[in-house]
């Protein structure tokens, strides 16, 4: 299974990007990972963003891919638990785990309804480079929980 952490938006400045790469090599070492940042509509209404936006995330989709959006509004989950949703992937023999972070609008309902799980990091509305960051760190967490290392202390 493939590891794709998509996000709307401008690439990370240099030194998130630096920890952004360390964690990708990081997961690589259970999961072929890459990013994939999909560019920012240059549209000004955001109904019209997000459309622009939902088209090109659904261009980079495949089918059979499980799609969970990072959202506000989802649901809160522990780090035991995107471990065991990494493994039950894996255990589907999915082809590809994709992570969606939208963006500064959200996402068309287009894209909210084809994803298969919605993931709140928290209540609270983050800048992309935190979210990113983050994002990259507890797929990073799940896959030494996945192997009992001692990265994650429970």
């Amino acid at each position: 299974m493939k590891i794709i952490l998509m996000s709307v938006g401008k690439f990370q400045d240099a030194g998130t990007r630096e920890a952004l790469d360390d964690f990708t090599q990081r997961i690589n070492r259970y999961f072929p990972c890459e990013w994939k940042i999909i560019p920012s509509s240059k549209a000004t209404d955001p109904l019209i963003i997000k459309k622009q936006e939902a088209q090109t995330i659904a261009a980079a989709l495949q089918k059979e891919d499980y799609l969970v959006l990072l959202d506000e509004r989802g649901k809160n989950i522990s780090s035991p638990d995107l471990a065991q949703l990494v493994q039950q992937r894996a255990n589907e023999s999915r082809k590809q785990l994709v992570f969606l972070v939208g963006g500064a609008y959200g996402v068309d309902n287009s894209i909210a309804e084809r994803a298969d799980f919605t993931w709140s990091l928290s209540k609270l509305v983050f800048p992309h480079q935190i979210v990113r960051l983050v994002l990259a760190e507890q797929v990073y967490r799940a896959c030494t929980i996945l192997r009992n290392e001692k990265y994650h202390h429970s």
